[in-house]
């Protein structure tokens, strides 16, 4: 017998068939795993395939503590984590405890048992991906990781599958919703980072601890797993170049206006080759990875992406460019990414009897992405130095950045600070080694009192 129903608009028809519940391990229930508890536990007027998922048992670190989350008392709630990952039982194990440890163990004993996994951990994969990838192929498992990157924005899905066929170039992106609520408060209120970053920790858009968003840690676990998507190899963390924000001022931010840029926490991953006839791919692939306050063109698509919004945008042929745009972080949007996830290896478990690992959606890569120093990236700068009011000084800092083949765009001396002058250059495309070597010299100049600032430009 046929039934029909009306699905977002859509006349479906299909057979009446037995439903086969999937049963869900929960690895956490903070704000994350609360979220995904509770579309899980709603699927009415959601896509038809949530109604055979089902929460079998959830794991918490502390049992004791009181949730605003009433799970329904068929649902086993304990603190034994590594029950969850070795119950027969269950089909996928959900990790959203967060943190390296138990996070990675409990993942690698969840494949071990032949546990699916789905997990918004950042931190694991970009570390571990390799292992924890190796392991699962060999077992035929997948692991799944759409909300580790961009919260509820499609991206991981995006770059695996809808690009699949496309040559990158680049994946530049705005992923920590934070550093980019502080630039954009920092640059409408005037203020300075210290004054809105409390602020931000008052109002929950800043953990207590902010190091890994303000020091740019946590939008380099991101790009690695983005460049390893778009690029097809592994990535090692330590060759994401990795600059923070505390050392940008509201006097920055200032000139930047005037200037006509905005100043941004970017993460870049670009293919140095995709210029280059000859592409030969894998190893002799020369990647720039990096991720660092830049100044962005207030006409560039990522300008105008303010607040705790995240924004990515790829570049590539044939599909030139295109732009993704959304919350970053939040119970509702990560749980949307997560429950997608879900969605996604349900279907495959529906319609295999032995899952094989779908190409488009398991992660394999056989080498590691030959990542270019940053002293060869070719980019331009500003920079603003204090230096004594003295005759020649502009003279004095533009024959040191012409010995090293720097070529100014502007040189602008914008104030007198007392005994000081404010001086701020912008360069044109030139070699970051280069740059480097002249800024050294400079700062052994007896004119020069101070390098305030070196910002890159986009």
């Amino acid at each position: 017998m046929n039934a029909r129903r009306s699905y977002n608009g859509c006349r479906l028809e299909f057979q009446r068939v037995k439903v086969v519940a999937f049963k869900i391990g929960l690895l956490g229930l903070g704000t994350v795993g609360t979220g995904t508890a509770e579309i899980l536990l709603s699927p009415e007027n959601r896509h038809p395939l949530l109604q055979e998922l089902e929460i079998h048992r959830v794991g918490v670190r502390d049992i004791s503590r009181s949730r605003s989350l009433q799970l329904p008392p068929n649902v086993l709630t304990t603190d034994d984590l590594e029950a969850i990952v070795t119950d027969p039982e269950i089909d996928i194990v959900v990790e959203l405890i967060g943190g390296l440890e138990p996070a990675r163990s409990l993942i690698l004993k969840a494949i071990a048992n032949g546990k699916h996994v789905v997990t918004a951990n950042k931190a694991v994969i970009a570390r571990y991906g390799s292992e924890i990838f190796d392991a699962a192929n060999e077992k035929g498992i997948y692991v799944m990781l759409e909300a580790a990157v961009g919260g509820g924005i499609p991206v991981i899905q995006t770059l695996k599958q809808s690009l699949g066929q496309n040559r990158i170039q680049t994946v530049t992106g705005i992923v920590n919703g934070t550093t980019n609520y502080i630039l954009t408060r920092m640059q409408t209120e005037g203020a300075d980072f210290d004054e809105v970053l409390e602020d931000a920790q008052k109002l929950g858009f800043a953990e207590a601890d902010p190091t890994a968003d303000v020091d740019g840690l946590d939008a380099a676990d991101k790009i690695a797993i983005l460049a390893s998507l778009a690029f097809g190899g592994l990535i090692k963390l330590d060759d994401v170049y990795c600059e923070g924000i505390k050392q940008v001022s509201a006097a920055d931010i200032d000139y930047a206006d005037k200037l006509g840029f905005v100043i941004k926490l970017l993460a870049i991953a670009r293919d140095n080759t995709f210029s280059n006839a000859d592409r030969t791919g894998g190893e002799s692939e020369q990647l720039s990875l990096r991720v660092h306050p830049t100044l962005v063109p207030k006409t560039h698509p990522l300008a105008s992406v303010n607040g705790v919004y995240n924004a990515i945008l790829v570049e590539g042929e044939p599909i030139g460019q295109l732009m993704l745009y959304g919350r970053g972080a939040g119970a509702g949007p990560t749980a949307s990414a997560v429950v997608s996830d879900i969605m996604n290896i349900a279907a495959i478990l529906k319609t295999e009897t032995i899952p094989i690992p779908h190409p488009l959606l398991s992660c394999t890569h056989q080498h590691y992405c030959k990542i270019a120093p940053i002293e060869e990236l070719v980019t331009r700068f500003y920079a603003r130095f204090l230096t004594r009011d003295t005759p020649g000084v502009i003279g004095m800092l533009g024959t040191c950045f012409g010995d090293r083949k720097v070529s100014l765009e502007s040189v602008v001396q914008t104030g007198i600070h007392g005994d000081l002058a404010e001086i701020v250059v912008v360069t044109h495309d030139v070699r970051e080694g280069n740059f480097q070597q002249a800024i050294e010299e400079i700062r052994q100049m007896e004119s020069i009192d101070k390098v305030a600032s070196i910002l890159r430009v986009l």
